[in-house]
């Protein structure tokens, strides 16, 4: 028998017919395949396949059965006759898993700005946190600070009430400085001396002054709030600090009207309570360091309740400042923040 041979490119890959044969039978021999034809040639193959334990295919076969499931052209994503069996199947899953894919479609775009803003807090969004915790409406607190320098440790007691973020009393109770008292209210800071009987206002460089000879200055006393009033906020990352996640943010005064031109803080990820904090000069110098060594909680707030302050520029061991005793959200005397009731 004379066997004449057939260029593959001849070739039909669905039926193994030459091209040219199915040419000389007419135009609609030759037309593509709907899928319910195909899917007919393919039956009589699949009940073999399944028959003989066939094994189902890999790789870019079922990339084209996942572009079939989901509508693109039959003649782009075509499979061999001999992978149709597991191509049913194949489709069949994809569409029962299609609500599955929509909803995670709706999660990542439809929802993406909502989860990312949770997710991926601002440096302003971290510090309007942590003053949150810090800012109360009404608060009475007794504390003591003691001071460590190279003639061994002073103790000084104190009472404090505030108010919202912008007004503060401080008075020293200890025997050596009773009667003493620091007012803040609004933007401006008072000392009053029971001795001399006189009110001093504070300002500029005189808020870096120590506090009763402390690492302390006023304004470390009764600073820290309204911060995006007086500085512009950068995040610097991720650290940890004392074993706690934190963020690592960079204060930049706006002014000159400013104890520290420069304040780099560690706010707790979780929590968002402040973990250190550090002072720095204009030209870089660091001025301070203060951190964070025990935290209090009071129902919705949390906060810190033992510090040590070390001025970078003396020699001293530091100072600790504890807030042994602290309530919110009472009721407090009426005009306590007046100058008049300063001087009584």
């Amino acid at each position: 028998m004379n066997h004449r041979s057939i260029h593959p490119k001849h070739l039909d890959r669905t039926n193994g017919n030459s091209l040219r044969s199915r040419r000389a039978a007419g135009p609609a021999s030759h037309r593509p395949l709907q899928p319910k034809e195909q899917r007919a040639r393919q039956e009589p193959r699949a009940r073999a396949m399944r028959a003989s334990g066939t094994p189902r295919p890999a790789g870019a076969l079922r990339t084209a059965r996942a572009l079939r499931a989901w509508g693109a052209p039959w003649t782009a994503c075509a499979l061999p006759d001999s992978q149709a069996p597991w191509s049913a199947r194949a489709v069949s899953a994809l569409k029962a898993l299609r609500p599955l894919f929509a909803l995670a479609f709706v999660l990542l775009l439809g929802l993406g700005p909502a989860a990312q803003s949770a997710f991926a807090l601002s440096a302003d969004e971290i510090i309007e946190r942590m003053e949150a915790n810090q800012t109360h409406p009404t608060s009475y607190i007794e504390g003591e600070m003691v001071i460590t320098d190279r003639f061994g440790d002073r103790v000084s007691t104190f009472i404090a009430h505030t108010e919202g973020a912008e007004r503060f009393l401080l008075e020293f109770t200890s025997r050596d400085e009773e009667g003493q008292r620091v007012l803040r209210r609004d933007d401006d800071l008072y000392l009053y001396y029971p001795d001399a009987r006189e009110t001093i206002r504070l300002t500029g460089s005189a808020l870096r002054d120590s506090l009763l000879g402390s690492d302390i200055s006023y304004e470390d006393m009764t600073g820290g709030r309204g911060l995006a009033d007086d500085y512009d906020f950068t995040l610097r990352g991720e650290e940890r600090v004392n074993g706690r996640p934190t963020y690592k943010i960079e204060l930049s005064a706006r002014s000159t009207n400013v104890a520290y031109p420069k304040q780099i803080y560690w706010v707790d990820s979780e929590d968002f309570v402040l973990r250190k904090s550090e002072q720095y000069a204009r030209a870089g110098r660091k001025l301070k360091v203060t951190e964070v060594l025990e935290t209090k909680e009071q129902g919705e707030y949390k906060f810190p309740s033992r510090i040590r302050i070390t001025d970078q520029t003396r020699r001293s061991s530091g100072t600790e400042m504890a807030l042994n005793k602290v309530d919110i959200g009472i009721d407090l005397p009426r005009g306590i923040f007046s100058l008049e009731e300063l001087t009584w």
